[in-house]
């Protein structure tokens, strides 16, 4: 096997792995905390999601890639000098914390302890995503497969440890997390400084800030349309509310894990058939894999409340309502995606940027609306409403992006996307009706395993022709 495709393989187990610890986990931490304890949790991690883009820049994505093919001769000066330059802003925005802590621990409804907690966190832990970057780059996926591993188990059992032993149980887990995370982002950091021995370094810099910060804003709208949900749930509704909330995201995200997966794979694959221009190949796999998430999706929602007892407490059953709609957000994602590829390849930034301003801005005024109205149940549902928002404003800036650059060329079949969209749309509604009637959907699951087994024979053929 090619160095190339095994080291994907194995980078795919990486993640597998660390995400899939996290959800194995749930349920011991759902049962260990409060849903106001673990509504603790839960805000702290939306907040860091969203704090790290203007701490960090996200410089470990979009540019880091470019980096090292740009600065192919200098990689190690580039990784260290990067590093330094997410420190230092890093280190900027603490200052102004410090100087105005009360005034942002109210914003973020959070105390100073876990404030200074993320900041550190902050400081270290883009260490870890710049060493990851840089050994996916150069294909050396051993010490990537290893650390991970160790990473995601040292998490948890840490987190149970302290939790079990503290009476700040909240506190304990988002501690006990942030260790972990710092400990490794500190030895990677003195490895990266080790071998690239910069800290600062004027072009890379220069390079690095002009080419992420027009990209800021798109990294800021996709956090605020994943984050903002849980956010105002905590401020408008109440902490508990936004644990049970955020318990149904975290699993409706499981399958996130495999689509992200088959994207990671299906990229390049795309890139490769639209630079040969061999569109109907993109197209014939596209809805095979379109078909395969609609699938997971029909059977996340038929068995949304027996994953809910099976992953947390009594008091976190209300969550069963939010998980039809948040899970069919992930098909729409999986939906926008395709399209954004196709923007990416032909490096349409702008379109890019829009699409997902208008998802965060219409999901922040739809949840201010309708959590007021409906309480936070109906958060799951602006959610969805914004995906299939933003699903649609891509597939209106790809066509554009394809007459400037390819004729007008239509790469996906969208009728056929359409169709299978607004299936799973009217069959979730349908399901919400008879949630309670445990027999009527178990018929429904299946009903879809026998329509599975007699189309069997296309979807091998389209497997096959996905591997090769």
């Amino acid at each position: 096997m090619p160095m190339a495709a095994k080291a994907a393989i194995w980078f795919a187990v990486c993640n597998f792995t660390q995400k899939g610890l996290d959800v194995l986990t749930i349920p011991i931490f759902t049962r260990l905390l409060t849903t106001e304890q673990y509504g603790v949790y839960t805000v702290y991690r939306s907040w860091y999601t969203v704090i790290s883009i203007f701490a960090t820049l996200n410089l470990s994505y979009g540019v880091f890639n470019n980096g090292m093919i740009k600065f192919k001769d200098e990689r190690d000066k580039f990784t260290s000098a990067v590093q330094g330059l997410s420190m230092t802003v890093t280190t900027a925005l603490l200052i102004v914390y410090l100087c105005a802590h009360d005034y942002f621990n109210a914003l973020l409804g959070l105390p100073t302890l876990l404030v200074v907690t993320m900041f550190i966190e902050l400081l270290f832990t883009p260490a870890y995503m710049f060493w990851s970057a840089r050994q996916r780059f150069d294909y050396k996926y051993r010490a990537l497969v290893g650390v991970t591993i160790l990473m995601a188990i040292a998490s948890p059992l840490l987190g149970v440890i302290a939790v079990l032993l503290s009476e700040y149980k909240a506190e304990a887990r988002v501690l006990s997390y942030a260790a972990v995370q710092v400990c490794a982002g500190l030895i990677l950091f003195s490895v990266n400084m080790y071998r690239g021995k910069s800290f600062c370094v004027k072009n890379m810099w220069k390079y690095a800030l002009w080419f992420n910060i027009p990209l800021i804003p798109h990294y800021l709208s996709m956090s605020v349309l994943g984050q903002s949900d849980r956010i105002m749930i905590d401020r408008m509704v109440g902490r508990s509310e936004a644990a049970i909330y955020g318990l149904a995201y975290n699993l409706s995200q499981v399958i996130l894990i495999i689509t992200s997966a088959i994207n990671s794979s299906f990229v390049p694959y795309t890139y490769k058939a639209v630079d040969q221009k061999k569109y109907s190949n993109v197209e014939k796999n596209s809805n095979a894999l379109l078909l395969f998430v609609g699938f997971l999706i029909m059977l996340a929602v038929c068995f949304g409340p027996e994953i809910i007892r099976m992953f947390a407490a009594p008091d976190y059953y209300e969550a069963r309502w939010i998980m039809p709609p948040v899970a069919l957000s992930v098909y729409f994602m999986f939906v926008y995606t395709l399209f954004g590829n196709i923007e990416f390849y032909y490096e349409a930034r702008k379109f890019i940027m829009f699409a997902s301003m208008i998802g965060a801005v219409v999901n922040i005024i739809l949840n201010y609306i309708f959590i007021k109205l409906f309480g936070y149940i109906a958060a799951g549902y602006t959610t969805l409403f914004c995906y299939m928002l933003l699903s649609l404003a891509h597939y209106v800036f790809h066509r554009q992006v394809l007459k400037k650059y390819a004729n007008g060329t239509k790469i996906y079949k969208t009728k056929l996307i359409w169709i299978v969209s607004m299936s799973l749309f009217v069959f979730t509604i349908i399901i919400l009706f008879v949630y309670n009637y445990i027999i009527i959907r178990y018929a429904v699951v299946l009903a879809l395993c026998v329509i599975v087994f007699l189309n069997r024979n296309y979807l091998i053929e389209r497997l096959k022709s996905i591997r090769n």
